[in-house]
This record gives structure tokens, sequence and C-alpha cells, in this order.
């Protein structure tokens, strides 16, 4: 898979990434470790090196599994892992990084990101200086290689990139979730920051799995996902039966058709998860899918049955 720029920085990344927040198992049912290290290691044997994870899957788990799934070939992957919004205060983030480094048993992390902004899940505030203060020190001791945000409005990270450099932002976007094209995207593509999407498939949504009527577990985080409520998991089922004729013309899956839609647009990743190695091996081969202008044209228009009778809240869970 070729790699691409992460932002300015001198990290290459595979368009699409492993995402392993289910890999903590908090939060998601029926999660296996040994699953979920085959999966992570299907993923990087299809071509996946950027695994994606954060402290907060799974207080470190995460982290930890991936790196019993990669540690052998940790000169040949990128991990990508993040700081959650209660570890955000100077010290806070120097000790929360020499964590992951210690779960993911590396001396260096190629991305690290802010999780959430200062505030969110009633955090205590504190200022992006203070924050940024403590990153740009770990990325000069070379503990990190690149510095990222994730879930920041366009505003927020203007304001912490004026306190040093930031090369990913890390934003809800799929085809059927799309607020980031009018708040962030344009300063990124201006401003040389690559989007790491996250829920690129909105969570199974455009995979075509989910019937009208499907119900998931309470404690299943899509339980509370506002595309699988109403109108809206109405419209995306609408959707769905459009867009069915192109992935069949490209003898793709619908899940590795939004998948390549999304990698189409400007300055964009997928952070890509998975149960099982099968479905990594399937959400790498999206790569390889070329899809015309016009295609692409056509996707956007699908997709904006479900996304032009959504609000501007950037949260996807109610």
């Amino acid at each position: 898979m070729e790699k691409r720029s992460l932002g300015t920085s001198e990290v290459k990344i595979t368009p699409i990434l492993m995402g392993t927040w289910q890999a903590g198992k908090r939060m998601w049912v029926g999660i296996e470790d040994a699953d979920s290290i085959k999966t992570i290691r299907a993923a990087y044997e299809a071509g996946i090196t950027t695994i994606d994870t954060a402290e907060v899957y799974g207080e470190g788990h995460s982290e930890q599994i991936v790196a019993e799934a990669l540690s052998d070939v940790r000169d040949r992957v990128e991990y990508a892992t993040k700081v959650f919004a209660n570890h955000l205060k100077y010290e806070q983030v120097i000790e929360a990084c020499d964590r992951s480094l210690s779960n993911l048993k590396t001396d260096y992390i190629d991305l690290y990101q802010i999780h959430w902004p200062s505030g969110a899940f009633n955090s205590e505030i504190v200022p992006i200086e203070e924050t940024m203060k403590a990153l740009n020190l770990l990325k000069e001791q070379g503990k990190i290689r690149a510095i990222g945000v994730s879930n920041f409005s366009g505003v927020q990270l203007a304001e912490a990139a004026s306190y040093g450099r930031i090369d990913s932002l890390q934003p809800p976007y799929s085809l059927f979730w799309r607020q980031v094209e009018q708040d962030a995207l344009p300063y990124c593509i201006e401003n040389n920051i690559s989007i790491l999407a996250y829920s690129p498939l909105a969570q199974g949504l455009l995979t075509g799995r989910f019937a009208l009527g499907h119900k998931f577990d309470p404690t299943d985080n899509r339980a509370k996902n506002k595309l699988f409520q109403g109108e809206n998991f109405e419209r995306a089922q609408q959707a769905l039966e459009k867009l069915r004729p192109i992935a069949l013309f490209h003898n793709c899956t619908l899940a590795q058709l939004a998948l390549a839609w999304l990698i189409a647009q400007p300055q964009t990743n997928a952070i890509a998860g998975g149960r099982y190695p099968e479905q990594a091996r399937d959400n790498a081969l999206a790569a390889q899918i070329k899809l015309s202008t016009a295609e692409l044209a056509e996707i956007d228009a699908i997709g904006r049955i479900v996304t032009d009778h959504l609000d501007d809240n950037q949260i996807m869970w109610d």
C-alpha cells in the first residue's frame, strides 16, 4: 500500500489505518484478545502499517494488544495513540506519554494526539498552550515524532497550531457524517494537515449489514448513534440501495466503496477497525479501488440523502 506524508512531518502513513478502539474491550461486546491480535496482525500483513489506538481504550489495554501483535515488526509500523481529556496538564501529558510508551513496548510514538479538547467529558479546563508545551517537549526529546489533535473544531485546531506544529486532525468523517467538510477541512487543506477519519464506515452502517429495525445491545456504543435512529436510519437504507450498483460495478463491498470514496477526498485517510482478520484484509483492499471523477460525484450526492438532514453537532452519539 503506497504511503502518504503525515502533514509536514517525516512520518509516512498508509491511507487506510487500523483502528483499535474495539481491542480495548470497554464499550464493546464479545471482543476476545486473541481475535484482536490476529486482526491487527492481518491488517499489517495486508499492507496497513499505521495503527491507531489511545490510552483510554480499555485503560491502556488496546495499546498493550497492539504491542503484542506488532512488537516484532515495530520498525515497519507507525503507532498513533492519544492522551485523554483528563490528562492535559503539563505533567499529566508527560506521564501519559510514558505510560503509552510502556504499554506499546516502544521508545517512540509516531503520532501523539490530544484525544478530546480540554473540558470534554466534564474534564478540567487546561489552556491549550500548557498542553502544547508538554507535547513540544516530548517531540524535542524524540519520544513522539508528530503531534495531532482529535475531535477539535476548526477554531480549536487553529488555536492549538499557534503553539506548535499540528500534523493531523482526527474527526468523525464518512459518507454519512461530513460536518468536518464545512468546519476544519478547509483549514487542514490550507495548512497541509492530514485528516485521519474515524468511524469511516459510520460504525458499520455503511457496510449494509444492519437492516431497518435492528436493535443493538444497550451496552453497545452504537445503540446511541444518531445515524441508527429514526428517519436517519431510513434515509441511510435508501442511500445504501443506490450505492449497491456502484459497488457491484467495482466488484467490491459497500464498505470498501465507502472507504475508497473517503480516501479520495482532500488530505483524507481512513481509520477502519475490525474484530476479525478477514475484515482487516477487506479494509486494506479498499486502497486499490480507483473511482472516476463522475463516480466520486455520484457517491457524494448519494451520501447527501443522509447528511443534508443532519444538524451541525459533530458528536455522533446522543
